[in-house]
């Protein structure tokens, strides 16, 4: 059975109206008189009128829909980012889409353009790990199409982003570590050519720089597909247990990798890392669940999401070009025992 909507002309046929007068009181036109408007709105309600937003769309170039763009909804960070960016998108009047590229250069690139061609007002995204490549979100840019970028960003495009202080976050988890009495601290990070890889990396330096702990890099593992591939992070475990100074500690820079870390712990060796000490990033709302215990260092996902969010419908709904964009940037807890550091 097919779907019939209302439409303007079956109001304006009903009420013996032009359909340019209903239309009209239906935005509430200055030149309607105040009765003719009640008259319209009430029977639109009675009706449950509803405005097609494909024509709307049309008429006002906009469609009123936003594209987001993530590595995996199912990343705890990634879906509380989500809620706070509709907290703001409906509040404003705008639909989204959301879709996921599983840190697939090319799944992201597909959603990318998929989204751009259903006409979306604007873009969120945050890289996938494997995106070295972002010439072409740059010329989506370049042509006009609202992006903002959040999380995993980069300098090539020049518009707004919101991060976390992944430098602070990544020295305070390191140095918290270190105060407790550990000084073979292994890392586990991402793709090495990632914003946030670069940020924590560094401020897992300047921790060990401070306390006088010279950096190894045998310590630090890159695991290129962000936490989703297991065996990767089964192989780098295995690297670090193969090593003759053997860390006591671990500092994991991404949440999916925290929970891929535990799994290849429990999986490899059970017995050694049953004392060892972790501290890393992680948005998982069941943390205190976790063994061996993880130190976690969380970002405000959903206030980035939101603030993200807003940047981006400033932008669409700007009246002139803007020129003067904003790196946001979001300050990060340490959280021990599920009590504030």
């Amino acid at each position: 059975m097919r779907f019939n909507t209302v439409t303007i002309k079956d109001i304006a046929k009903a009420l013996g109206l032009s359909t340019s007068t209903v239309s009209r009181a239906l935005r509430g036109g200055y030149e309607i008189s105040e009765e003719t408007k009640k008259i319209v709105t009430a029977y639109a309600e009675k009706i449950n009128y509803r405005p097609n937003p494909i024509a709307l769309s049309l008429k006002e170039r906009r469609s009123y829909s936003i594209g987001i763009v993530v590595c995996e909804i199912a990343n705890n960070f990634f879906s509380q980012a989500i809620n706070g960016m509709e907290s703001v998108a409906y509040t404003a009047g705008y639909n989204v889409t959301i879709t996921q590229s599983h840190e697939r250069f090319d799944r992201e690139v597909l959603n990318v353009e998929h989204l751009a061609s259903r006409s979306v007002d604007g873009l969120l995204i945050s890289l996938s790990s494997e995106s070295a490549d972002v010439s072409y979100l740059k010329d989506l840019h370049q042509k006009g199409l609202p992006i903002v970028l959040f999380d995993r960003i980069t300098s090539e495009i020049e518009t707004h982003k919101v991060i976390a202080d992944n430098f602070k976050g990544a020295y305070d988890a390191t140095d918290y570590l270190i105060k407790l009495g550990h000084k073979r601290i292994a890392h586990f990070t991402s793709s090495a050519h990632l914003s946030v890889t670069g940020e924590r990396l560094d401020g897992y330096k300047a921790a060990l720089e401070d306390h006088n702990i010279p950096f190894n890099e045998s310590y630090v593992k890159f695991c290129g597909h962000g936490g989703i591939n297991q065996v990767e992070i089964d192989d780098a475990t295995k690297e670090l247990l193969a090593l003759n100074d053997r860390p006591d500690a671990i500092f994991i820079a991404q949440d999916k990798l925290s929970t891929g870390c535990l799994h290849a712990i429990k999986k490899i060796a059970p017995d050694y890392f049953s004392g060892i000490k972790i501290a890393g990033f992680t948005n998982s709302n069941v943390v205190d669940l976790f063994n061996p215990p993880i130190t976690a260092v969380r970002q405000p996902a959903f206030e980035m999401g939101q603030a993200a969010m807003e940047l981006l419908i400033q932008l669409i709904e700007s009246k002139k070009p803007v020129t003067e964009f904003e790196t946001r940037v979001l300050q990060t807890e340490l959280i021990v025992n599920s009590f504030k550091y």
